[in-house]
């Protein structure tokens, strides 16, 4: 990578950081923020109990899929949630894992990562477990160990990231052999028009950064990930149209008329594993 791509990288992540600074302080989120998160949770694959045992604050409408439903976790393992925001994904994780397991966080933004450990003795308290981390870094460059993790999960993350290639390296990277990654995000249909691509609402609203399912596939390939599955959820984009979040309200606005952002973009679970 030369200079001018590494800068323009950074420019990237420093808009998400401080898009998703703005989320963790004020409570908005990409999917519908404060307004109806468990709501808008059920509506993408998430059942009442997994949401009743979360932690105040943990779910902030920030996902596109349920990962921990298609990972089928099993007690004992050890579990890296990539992007993990409040913590919403890797609490519901511990409780699968359970106390001989572990789940790890990873997030950029120091904001986030401030929530979701201040949610730690919260979720103690409810469940008696103490296996949840949380470690501040960038899904590019994982502070985890080379062939350390069972089930590596995402929601709604990777397509935020401006080097998709190096996440999928890394995630081969840090999987044991025979490890499994699951991860639920936004996927093209067809290109977005030029307006919404640039906007940075586009980009800190998850939008932007999606690509279509064939380029991801190869980049699984790639990074030596074999038995690829994918499955375009039946789940819609415009259950967002009720939802009081000013970033899609804002791409909404500049998508032409008549036309839906379901016309673009769709919501895909990728899942494959790590060569033995």
């Amino acid at each position: 990578m030369n200079k001018k791509e590494d800068f323009a990288h950074e420019k990237i992540r420093q808009t998400v950081r401080d898009g998703y600074a703005e989320i963790a302080q004020k409570g908005r989120g990409c999917g519908c923020g404060n307004s109806k998160p468990k709501k808008f949770a059920e509506a993408i694959g998430y059942c009442v109990d997994e949401l009743d045992a979360l932690p105040e604050g943990a779910n902030m409408g920030l996902s596109c899929g349920n990962p921990t439903a298609i990972a089928g976790l099993q007690p004992g393992e050890v579990v890296l949630d990539l992007g993990s925001g409040g913590g919403f994904d890797c609490f519901i994780a511990a409780k699968k894992v359970g106390a001989d397991g572990l789940v790890i966080g990873v997030d950029m933004t120091a904001e986030m990562l401030s929530k979701s450990r201040k949610s730690i003795p919260v979720f103690a308290k409810k469940t008696g477990l103490d296996n949840v981390e949380f470690r501040l870094g960038e899904i590019e460059h994982l502070p985890v160990a080379d062939n350390s993790i069972d089930v590596v999960i995402s929601n709604c993350v990777i397509n935020l990231s401006p080097d998709k290639e190096q996440v999928w390296w890394e995630i081969g990277r840090v999987l044991k052999p025979g490890g499994k990654v699951c991860v639920s995000d936004l996927a093209l249909k067809e290109e977005l028009p030029g307006e919404v691509k640039d906007a940075v609402e586009a980009l800190v609203g998850c939008i932007a950064g999606a690509i279509r399912i064939d380029r991801t596939i190869t980049m699984m390939k790639d990074a030596g990930l074999t038995d690829i599955k994918t499955n375009e959820k039946k789940y819609e984009m415009d259950v967002k149209d009720n939802c009081n979040d000013k970033f899609y309200n804002a791409i909404r606005d500049k998508l032409p008329a008549g036309r839906k952002l379901s016309d673009y973009v769709v919501s895909a679970d990728f899942t494959a594993y790590k060569k033995n």
